[in-house]
């Protein structure tokens, strides 16, 4: 079981994204030791292109300045893809934190090029929750990153 409450928090988010018949992945924007915003993969559920777990939780958290998002700590429940990884360079997010990238390596060694550190925990239950809908739904993981 998970001790850290932020990557719990994120975990939950991917749940509720599963239980609304969407990509099981989730995030939160964490400033000053609270949720400013979290999300999920809403893309199947919004019928969007954009809706990553990262990027939904960018959005919840509405407009910043620029220095609440790099005092900001990103939690995710994977590995980001190249187009969270950019939101993160924009807005100047310098640590994420990762669930597992064993289900999926996104553009982690961008992050790090670019100063931002990172910590992937291979956390079981963020494998696991991937692991499962992958091997369920491998069209619609394929589509979510652009296979």
């Amino acid at each position: 079981m998970m001790n850290n409450k932020f990557m719990q928090a994120a975990l939950e988010q991917a749940r509720v994204g599963m239980n609304e018949g969407g990509i099981p992945i989730g995030s939160v924007l964490v400033h000053n030791g609270k949720i400013i915003g979290e999300g999920r993969n809403r893309r199947i559920q919004e019928g969007s292109v954009i809706k990553h777990g990262e990027m939904d939780a960018l959005e919840n958290a509405g407009r910043q300045p620029a220095s609440i998002y790099r005092e900001s700590i990103l939690y995710t429940t994977l590995s980001p893809c190249p187009m969270c990884t950019g939101a993160i360079l924009l807005y100047g997010i310098k640590k994420v934190i990762i669930g597992e990238n064993v289900n999926y390596l996104g553009a982690e060694k961008t992050l790090l090029e670019n100063g931002v550190e990172i910590n992937v925990l291979q956390n079981e239950d963020c494998i696991n929750l991937m692991r499962t809908f992958i091997e369920n739904n491998p069209t619609l993981w394929n589509e979510d990153i652009g296979e």
